[in-house]
């Protein structure tokens, strides 16, 4: 058998170059033992799933490069990563996971959760102008991961939206998955379940990112022009988008006691939402937007209640919310889109409870509502 190489050409990793002045003032201020702040934000590979501990995961790996270029900067990491999550639900939550810890710069990590379609291409953007566009003007760089059995990974439409943007991407296509697919070794050497790196897969991913990292050091004390926003690229509908729970609104309640529970980190989805366990049980809330979008819990533990989401009283559309899940790895923080490029004004949402069973394992759990516009 042919000895594994796992060296990778890691400039085949710079898929776009873009704008690197915003970088390049972080690592300015850093090399200066300035105060840096560095955020990841996207689903279980950011998480850190499948590294046998944290910080052997690529997110801390690289924010160690940081510490150990910078040893006089004051560099504070932030893992936002939630498994399973999409940059649709990215969007609703970067101001209170994200932007509220000031950060200089954010890796963004959505390409194996979000699908290859124009409407997670229009997510993505809006998470995109909304962390570029912020007050603060963090610098932007895009992570595009791929899952390695059937190559699925929304690249291609998150790296045109990195080329009009301006903004640095990173692909695993072209330089982890290229190597093993040309044999230079196995998926089961980087990955246990062709999604989530293993600890190898990991330190592999942050080489990729890290060196991407160092050439932009290499000129970090030339100036360059910044990228300017441009118009959006697609019809932009989530671009603002406003997740409430039930610290955050009032809605009716018949049936449903508020969780008012405190999250002890991201990960800690299942509080502050709503939960009911009656048939017939009502929730009602007023919107305002022209997207609006359902999350709840889809248990493994079996059976659980199925709900009812009727917008604006239409019954006949009314979407079915399942709260039973058919895959074993874990409950499902599902999001059901009920409003898509709809009317931007005040909709009227009821969730009502459809079926109930006397064995029930859990009650149904409406972990919060989006609206969008």
């Amino acid at each position: 058998m042919a000895e594994k190489d796992f060296s990778l050409s890691l400039s085949d990793g710079m898929v776009n170059r873009g704008s690197w002045e915003r970088m390049k003032k972080v690592m300015r201020r850093a090399e200066k033992g300035e105060k840096v702040t560095i955020a990841f934000l996207g689903g279980s590979i950011t998480q850190g799933c499948l590294a046998t501990v944290h910080e052997k995961c690529y997110a801390y790996l690289t924010y160690l490069w940081w510490k150990e270029r910078y040893p006089k900067a004051e560099v504070v990491y932030v893992n936002a990563g939630i498994g399973g999550t999409t940059s649709q639900f990215g969007i609703a939550r970067v101001d209170h996971d994200v932007l509220a810890y000031h950060p200089d710069l954010v890796f963004v990590e959505f390409s194996v959760n979000d699908e290859n379609t124009p409407f997670f291409q229009e997510t993505y953007e809006g998470l995109l102008r909304y962390l570029y566009g912020n007050g603060s003007a963090p610098a932007v760089m895009i992570i595009h991961n791929i899952q390695y059995d059937v190559g699925k990974t929304a690249e291609e439409i998150h790296r045109e939206l990195g080329k009009y943007y301006q903004l640095p991407c990173v692909s695993m296509q072209s330089t982890i998955y290229a190597k093993m697919m040309a044999g230079n070794f196995g998926s089961r050497d980087v990955t246990e379940d062709d999604l989530h790196p293993n600890d190898r897969g990991h330190r592999m991913l942050a080489d990729v990112i890290t060196y991407y990292l160092e050439q932009i050091d290499q000129e970090k004390d030339t100036v360059e022009e910044e990228a300017a926003m441009p118009a959006p690229m697609t019809a932009d509908a989530y671009e603002h988008s406003t997740r409430y729970q039930c610290k955050d609104c009032t809605p009716k309640m018949q049936g449903f006691v508020p969780d008012t529970r405190e999250k002890d980190y991201y990960t800690d989805v299942y509080k502050g939402g709503w939960t009911a366990k009656e048939k017939g049980a009502e929730i009602h809330f007023c919107l305002e937007g022209n997207g609006i979008a359902v999350q709840f819990r889809q248990s493994v533990k079996k059976p659980a209640p199925i709900a009812k989401a009727i917008l604006d009283g239409d019954e006949e559309h009314a979407v079915i919310l399942d709260a039973n899940f058919d895959l074993d790895w874990g409950d499902n923080l599902a999001l059901e889109t009920l409003l898509y490029h709809g009317e931007n004004k005040k909709h009227d949402l009821v969730i009502r409870i459809e079926e109930t069973h006397e064995d029930d394992a859990v009650e149904f759990y409406l972990v919060s509502v989006i609206a969008s516009c």
